[in-house]
């Protein structure tokens, strides 16, 4: 057992408090990790917000990097000293994990959301009682995580893992909607709903496959990060006219592939009508307290509209990280103006930071 600190929150909507805790030794499938850096995404604090009260002092954070000090028995793919980026974790064993699908995993609850291991045990606990951790397999506002062999992905050690580790998360997130679900041909067009760091992801991914997007937002700075990745935006706060129409003018009658990532129901169901005929959206943001949409089923059934929902833009980690990476050091993946840099004791300010639209992907050092 060590001894390290983590930002815990003790209740929902609780402050994230820096506390010493108690990690385990890495029993045969974990890897222990010291944290670098870790990027904050919108999940840390709407789930921070909206879990039980059972279900705290929490450990959140899910896009870690950091070097691994130790490893379980059973890990081949990793050895001390090596860099990586954290992600996911899934079971690599079930039906799901063996078709290449990790994110729908048997096991992906307990193993990403509960906070527990698959018996049941915390990785991490203090005075008074155990703490919930292994957030997406890794808990990263710690400077050390105990993480699941399957949330580590080795990274060239010359990478600054201060600007990858959003990879783990949010910047493979948006891509992976692209790439792995749309899979656009060149020239088609893809609108982006949101552009936030998910979203912008999807707006480079989308160029970087030769495709055309369309980024959709009411904040004019980001409108700015779309434009400079290549994308046409609107602004429907400055359009007189329907979102929708304009997106279809733009898309010559309609979307091919549209991600949304805000959402906001009204906005969704634009975003299902601003499709072309047998168009695709995916649906990547989540509102707890509003979690449904209205949908017209004649105009789905009419044009053969498909909606559908991705975890992680259906990407398995251990390949989609490395994808990325290599797209940014060709320069044809140009999200690092994206990032943003605080430390971990500022934890609240990059917080403000990113829900007020004032940043767009913080990432947390030590």
């Amino acid at each position: 057992m060590m001894r390290t600190t983590a930002a815990v929150v003790e209740r929902p909507g609780g402050e994230f408090t820096l506390t010493e805790v108690d990690l385990d030794e890495p029993r045969e499938d974990e890897v222990l990790v010291r944290v670098v850096a870790s990027g904050l995404c919108h999940t840390d604090v709407s789930l921070r917000d909206t879990l039980p009260a059972e279900m705290f002092p929490r450990i959140f954070g899910h896009e870690g990097a950091g070097v691994v000090e130790q490893v379980g028995s059973a890990v081949t793919h990793l050895s001390p000293g090596d860099h990586v980026v954290m992600s996911l974790a899934s079971c690599r064993s079930c039906p799901r994990c063996t078709a290449g699908e990790v994110g729908y995993c048997d096991d992906t609850f307990v193993l990403n959301y509960l906070g527990t291991r698959m018996d049941g045990s915390t990785t991490c606990r203090r005075e008074g009682g155990p703490v919930f951790a292994s957030f997406l397999g890794q808990s990263s506002f710690a400077r050390h995580a105990l993480a699941h062999a399957s949330s580590c992905v080795r990274v060239d050690p010359a990478l600054d893992l201060t600007r990858v580790a959003p990879f783990g998360c949010g910047f493979q997130t948006g891509a992976g909607a692209v790439l792995n679900v749309l899979r656009p041909a060149p020239r088609d067009s893809v609108v982006v709903y949101g552009a936030g760091a998910v979203g912008l992801a999807a707006v480079a991914a989308a160029v970087s496959a030769g495709a055309e997007p369309v980024a959709v937002d009411l904040n004019r700075d980001r409108l700015a990060h779309a434009e400079r990745l290549g994308a046409v935006t609107v602004d429907p706060a400055e359009w007189g006219g329907s979102t929708v129409e304009r997106v279809k003018e733009l898309t010559g009658g309609g979307a091919h592939g549209a991600v949304e990532t805000t959402a906001v129901p009204a906005v969704l169901t634009e975003a299902v009508r601003a499709l072309g005929a047998r168009g695709t959206l995916v649906v990547l943001g989540l509102d707890m307290a509003h979690p449904e949409f209205s949908v017209d089923a004649v105009d789905l059934l009419q044009s053969g509209k498909v909606v559908r929902g991705s975890i992680e833009g259906d990407s398995d980690p251990q390949q989609m990280v490395p994808r990325l990476l290599d797209l940014v050091g060709t320069g044809r993946f140009a999200v690092d103006p994206l990032l943003t840099t605080y430390s971990f004791a500022d934890l609240d300010t990059a917080i403000a930071d990113v829900v007020s639209g004032r940043v767009v992907k913080p990432v947390l050092v030590w």
